[in-house]
């Protein structure tokens, strides 16, 4: 049954509206509203894909273009996206497929450049695409680009050389010969193929490894997933780890396409170590490919050395940490496998693997007690993964006793049977499920209590300290809060060390009124998670610090830097605004900016949400306006201005500012940049409202011209005239005549009443 065109209508606006703003989860939702209504519309469909491809929801994207070309079949937009998508999924049959069929389709609707753009993609991902070469040197011919074609040409003869159709070759040679007659390319050509000799095959141009490095990462996994469906822990982060490196030459080449704004940028961050150089960038994406390369010819050594040097030139993401510790590990390298791999202990996709990986390094170095501790380690993230997420801080907790008790354990036999056990337990194809299988089989308890799984494999000497906790909920619940605390410190005694114990403590604290001391007791606890590599629970401790002291900085910057090390992006800008405010509201204006400046590096980040950089900026430049740093202020603006062209604020600011600092030119060109782009997007009528303003704020001759020719336009002469008619009487006074004349010229292009007045006042001055 169609849906209501009102609504389908309504959610599209809503969908380009929230688009327009970069809102692009907004605008998916807005989409999928209109889809709603009337399924498969071509432009909702596209519409939608934008927004997840916006939002790297590359997969979901993917299936909706692939809908979008099955209903529209003659429009080239939607293959051209999948051919992009599957390019980043390393589908390299599918990619040159799809932009081949882009191709052809833009050359049927005469988009002569955009159909060489995807003819050219074709033969960068399969240089021996002699359909896609023969396009290209046909429309090379054909637009008068003849070295071009001629070059075409040449790997066109050699690709037919090579399929053994001689002739063929010969008279394409001749042709090009014709084409461009002292290529001196093209005359060796013709002499080797007429000599029998064979021409060199049609090489990959330079660059652009990014979807071919991905090709061979999901190569080098292929046997594995086709045997299972979840690998064990090391080959599922190994599996991450190649796929965000391949993701980063795409990453790095969408950067080089952004080089403008990205040197605006840092111009505003000045000093924020933010990788830059063209140099630098370009090393990181050769040691990158190479790395890559030599993984798929299970040159581990080779490889290991290639992400050494991209580390050196700059590229410090958790992903080359741990794929360089794994190689090291496979290399027998154990020491820098374990420095590399507690660089990336903390992140959320790779702790598990690293602590495990450590776990089976240090059990082969003899230092059992440490190999013990990074086994257990590993069942605690292992374990709380599969739990119930209200369950997981639990399950945590109650390892700490258990790892506290190893550690004080010498008992060799029994830590070698311990690493082996977790070992066993862990590495495994589908562990997920095989550890959901033991927690089923294990002893029933009550409904309040979990047990974690390491109870299968030791007998927790701290369980007194468990019983404990539970007795001191107990207490606590009943209101009891002394009897509890007396509990909490005969507790200690057996687990001083036993943190949940003291975060309890620090809780109870709090419900006698002594904040500071629960304070104290929880930044303590927070360093010694920082310390052992907790980054999720301290995470969770520093936040208590700062709901009970919103002011303590020092709690907030170890909190963005716990999310950080977690790879939680907008979270940790979330917190550096929250920083900010603080220091602005402090009127410490100078701490306030550095800390914008700190939180745009990171906004800047792929993983980021790109509507952070807006917000940012925005702030930045109200500070800078505060502090009368105009010059700092405008450059922000310009770069809200490319971020957000349709900001009407931005744009009032721009003008006003390049006012401010005499530079009329520049205001006047920055007046007619946003009259144009108002007039592109058909929102011509907030041009007058939006003058009316600026006049009103800024009484300058050049605006209010701007403005009558505004009121000409649309149709309101006689004001247009009127107010130029003022300017004239204003200029004449100051002894304008140049000024006064080119404002009679302006009155009399509108053809006013008294026109020949007009004329009599222009041939007097």
């Amino acid at each position: 049954m169609a849906g209501r065109d009102d609504i389908f209508q309504r959610a599209m606006n809503e969908g380009h509206s929230a688009a327009w703003d970069q809102a692009w989860e907004q605008a998916a939702n807005a989409y999928r509203k209109a889809l709603a209504e009337i399924p498969d519309h071509p432009k909702a469909l596209s519409s939608l894909g934008l927004a997840l491809f916006q939002r790297q929801k590359f997969d979901d994207a993917l299936k909706v273009y692939i809908r979008a070309a099955q209903i529209s079949p003659e429009d080239p937009a939607p293959f051209e996206k999948i051919a992009f998508i599957e390019e980043r999924h390393g589908n390299l049959k599918e990619a040159i497929q799809a932009s081949y069929q882009a191709a052809e389709l833009f050359l049927k609707t005469r988009e002569v450049e955009k159909a060489i753009e995807n003819w050219l993609r074709v033969v960068q991902l399969n240089p021996e695409h002699i359909q896609a070469r023969s396009r290209l040197a046909f429309v090379h011919e054909k637009t008068g680009q003849i070295h071009q074609a001629a070059t075409e040409y040449i790997a066109v003869a050699s690709l037919l050389q090579n399929m053994g159709n001689i002739e063929k070759a010969v008279e394409i040679l001749k042709h090009a010969q014709q084409l461009e007659s002292g290529n001196s390319e093209i005359a060796q050509a013709l002499a080797m193929v007429m000599a029998g000799k064979l021409l060199p095959k049609p090489t990959r141009p330079k660059g652009g490894t990014g979807p071919l490095r991905m090709a061979q990462v999901k190569q080098l996994d292929a046997p594995r997933e086709q045997i299972q469906d979840s690998p064990d822990p090391l080959n599922e982060a190994r599996k991450k780890a190649l796929n965000v490196l391949a993701d980063a030459l795409f990453q790095f080449t969408d950067e080089s396409n952004e080089a403008q704004t990205r040197r605006g940028l840092q111009s505003i961050m000045k000093g924020t170590g933010q990788l830059s150089a063209q140099a630098e960038q370009t090393r990181i994406l050769l040691h990158l490919s190479q790395a890559i390369d030599a993984q798929t010819k299970n040159q581990d050594a080779m490889a290991a050395d290639e992400l050494e040097k991209a580390i050196e030139s700059g590229f410090t993401h958790p992903a080359i940490y741990f794929d360089l510790g794994f190689l090291r590990a496979a290399t027998g390298r154990s020491e820098s496998a374990l420095r590399n791999l507690q660089q990336c202990n903390k992140h959320a996709d790779y702790e598990l693997a690293a602590r495990l990986l450590s776990g089976q390094i240090l059990a082969g170095l003899s230092r059992l007690k440490e190999a013990a501790i990074e086994s257990l380690e590993a069942l605690k993230i292992a374990d709380a993964a599969v739990v119930k997420p209200e369950e997981s801080d639990m399950i945590r907790q109650l390892y700490e006793p258990l790892i506290e008790a190893v550690g004080k354990d010498s008992d060799e036999k029994a830590l070698t049977k311990l690493c082996e056990n977790v070992q066993e337990m862990l590495m495994r194809l589908n562990w997920r499920a095989h550890l959901l299988k033991l927690r089923s089989e294990m002893p029933s308890t009550d409904a309040e209590s979990i047990l974690p799984l390491a109870e299968i494999l030791i007998q927790a000497q701290s369980s007194h300290v468990i019983e404990s906790i539970n007795y001191i909920n107990q207490l606590a619940r009943s209101n009891r809060l002394r009897s509890a605390m007396d509990e909490a410190f005969q507790a200690l005694k057996y687990a001083p060390t036993y943190l949940p114990l003291h975060i309890l403590i620090g809780d109870l604290l709090i419900r006698e009124g002594q904040t500071q001391d629960a304070i104290n007791k929880f930044t303590v606890v927070a360093n010694a998670y920082g310390v052992r590599g907790e980054a999720s629970q301290a995470t969770k401790v520093l936040r208590k610090i700062i709901q009970l002291a919103p002011m303590d900085m020092s709690a907030r910057t170890r909190l963005i830097d716990q999310l950080i090390a977690r790879g939680q992006q907008d979270e940790a800008i979330s917190e550096y605004l929250d920083l900010a405010d603080i220091y602005y509201r402090l009127a410490e204006l100078e701490m306030a900016r550095k800390t914008y400046t700190t939180a745009l590096r990171l906004a800047q980040q792929p993983n980021a949400n790109r509507q952070w950089s807006v917000q940012i900026l925005r702030r930045m430049a109200d500070i800078d306006m505060q502090r009368l740093e105009w010059k700092q202020a405008l450059r922000v603006y310009e770069q809200l201005r490319t971020l957000r062209p349709d900001d009407v604020s931005t744009r009032s600011n721009l003008i006003e500012l390049n006012l401010r600092l005499g530079q009329p030119a520049q205001a006047h060109s920055e007046l007619q940049a946003y009259l144009e782009y108002l007039e592109s997007t058909k929102t011509s009528d907030q041009a007058i409202p939006f003058l009316e303003k600026l006049v009103e704020e800024n009484d300058q001759f050049m605006l209010r011209r701007e403005l009558a020719a505004q009121y000409h336009l649309a149709g309101r002469t006689t004001e247009a005239v009127t107010m130029l008619d003022a300017i004239g009487d204003q200029l004449m006074e100051k002894g304008d005549k140049d000024g006064v004349r080119e404002v009679v010229t302006q009155i009399m292009a509108m053809n006013p009443p008294n026109l020949e007045d007009y004329r009599t006042l222009l041939a007097q001055l």
